[in-house]
């Protein structure tokens, strides 16, 4: 019942909304035949005569400026349709230009239609025509500035919109990225890792002193990473890989033999831009749920390949998988696979693919598949 008076209050105020820009178009195409209408009425003053009468030119020019209340609408659409800019202005011209032709005489001949229709008649209008024919090329002159005027506030009406919305995205951008790093030092769906990595050290520092060495020293490379490209939304596979060994490092101490993990990175997609800090909470979640849960051994395979212009990332582990009736449940609720979903929609749009599955031969399998963009320098090819 809610949700029914919502929509009808939705209709109801953009109904409200659409009259009312209709009627300050009225007001404002009115108001511009009036002032046309009396520029009309004193150029017409020569040797102390008014050569036209008042009334005849007020009716004349508000008419015309009236059919705008249809014009600048399509004008406007127009020009969200073909928004131009450095790369189409040329195929601008070819739809711009016509149309403001077109609708510059359909705005100089209005009035005269009305006038042979519904006035005086053709003959009639054949007789004043070739006395006032200047009066037809000068609304078709003001007509084209007019459109031209409308047409460069709706572009740049368009323009802004644009910057405002890149803006946006790219505050949006920041936010998700520094919910990403915060989370990772928070080890997204796990945050006692650190305090279980601080208690593998401080055993190990009982038992071999080199190897707490060691793991503290991976720790503080590990929180370094995670900090190290703040405001970089994306980064290399290869340096993607470096930061996910220095985790998986320090997560083999926890688990020991029990966890073990295969890498496989064609060498010629160690170039390809990645989201930052994308993989991370995709590998935690398979340890969390996918090794930690079983006493048998552990493996986690991560794979990338380019497959049909698509850079593809699998991650795969060998635990129980998910029931088919909690897998969509499991990409709304689990705090780090929303995240990377949202990450991926606001980075791509529709452009990427993520998918989870049962791996054949067991285990969850979680695939990636994003645009295929390399870094030469300071140039990114697709």
């Amino acid at each position: 019942m809610n949700q029914k008076l919502e929509i009808q209050s939705k209709s109801k105020n953009r109904r409200r909304n659409v009259l009312i820009k209709y009627l300050s178009l009225t007001i404002l195409c009115a108001s511009l035949g009036l002032i046309d209408g009396f520029r009309s009425y004193i150029s017409a003053y020569h040797d102390g005569v008014f050569h036209v009468d008042l009334d005849v030119v007020l009716w004349w020019d508000v008419r015309g400026w009236l059919i705008w209340i249809g014009i600048i609408p399509l004008v406007v659409w127009l020009s969200r349709r073909f928004p131009l800019d450095q790369k189409n202005w040329r195929f601008g011209l070819l739809v711009f230009l016509p149309a403001g032709l077109l609708f510059a005489l359909a705005r100089t001949l209005f009035p005269a239609l009305i006038y042979i229709v519904f006035l005086q008649g053709w003959e009639d209008f054949m007789r004043w025509f070739p006395q006032r024919y200047y009066y037809l090329i000068t609304d078709f002159l003001i007509a084209l500035v007019f459109y031209a005027l409308v047409l460069a506030f709706a572009q740049a009406t368009n323009y802004y919109k644009r910057y405002r919305e890149e803006e946006l995205h790219a505050l949006q951008l920041e936010s998700q990225l520094s919910r990403s790093q915060l989370d990772a030092l928070k080890m997204q769906l796990h945050p006692h890792f650190l305090f279980n990595a601080l208690n593998s050290i401080s055993a190990l520092q009982m038992e071999d002193t080199e190897a707490a060495q060691e793991m503290t020293a991976q720790l503080g490379d590990f929180l370094r990473m995670t900090l190290e490209n703040v405001g970089t939304h994306e980064v290399t596979l290869e340096k993607e890989i470096e930061f996910l060994e220095c985790y998986l490092d320090i997560e083999k101490v926890r688990f020991g033999r029990r966890l073990t993990t295969n890498i496989e990175i064609a060498p010629e997609l160690l170039n390809c831009r990645v989201p930052n800090l994308i993989l991370q909470p995709l590998v935690e979640n398979a340890i969390r749920h996918g090794i930690a849960p079983n006493a048998a051994l552990g493996q986690i395979n991560i794979r990338a390949a380019r497959e049909n212009g698509w850079l593809k990332i699998a991650v795969a582990d060998n635990g129980k998988g998910i029931e088919k009736e909690k897998m969509n449940r499991v990409l709304t609720s689990g705090l780090g696979l929303s995240n990377t979903q949202a990450r991926l929609e606001q980075l791509y749009g529709a452009d990427f693919r993520f998918d989870l599955q049962n791996a054949a031969s067991g285990g969850l399998l979680v695939t990636l598949r994003l645009p295929h963009k390399q870094e030469r320098g300071e140039e990114v090819f697709n």
